[in-house]
């Protein structure tokens, strides 16, 4: 698989689950309630293959690749580390606020659908245009050492996988 089929891939997944949270938050917004496990479900996959294993991987070996192949650090890659700190405020935000709603407090339902609602603008925004953006400036060597190094992709394919069908079955239940 080319590395950009298999990020091409990993955006598809993050998109479905962006698509399912704003069903979630949209039902939560309309009723007052949400299904917890559908709801811990999403913030895991958000937590643990968005950002440790996808942006991780952006962070640690597509940025750095990026400025060798003279991509300036203060311009697009700034913007996407920016995005990524803004995306797990978002996280720590709706983390926070579910686990208030837990607890029957009243103003945690509105606080999990704002950052949800700026989390999934922010994330299409930056798979949309920033990212193709950079990806399009990597050599195609490049591009295949950064995404087929084993560590990287054997453990978030897995992850992704097991999340996703975890996730699927009790969203569709």
């Amino acid at each position: 698989m080319k590395a950009t089929q298999q990020l091409k891939e990993e955006h598809e997944g993050v998109l479905l689950m962006l698509r399912i949270l704003a069903e979630v938050s949209r039902q939560l917004a309309a009723t007052g309630t949400i299904v917890k496990e559908h709801f811990e479900g999403i913030l895991e996959f958000l937590k643990v293959f968005v950002d440790k294993c996808h942006h991780g991987k952006e962070e640690e070996l597509l940025f750095p690749a990026l400025v060798k192949v003279g991509i300036p650090h203060d311009g697009p890659i700034a913007v996407m580390l920016f995005e990524h700190e803004m995306g797990r405020k978002y996280i720590r935000v709706m983390t926070d606020a579910f686990e208030r709603y837990k607890l029957k407090d009243a103003s945690a339902a509105s606080a999990i659908v704002q950052n949800a609602q700026a989390y999934i603008e922010l994330l299409t925004e930056h798979i949309d245009i920033l990212f193709s953006l950079s990806i399009c400036s990597l050599s195609i060597l490049i591009k295949k050492i950064i995404f087929f190094l084993p560590w990287l992709t054997t453990g978030c394919q897995e992850k992704l996988k097991r999340l996703f069908m975890t996730a699927l079955k009790r969203l569709k239940s």
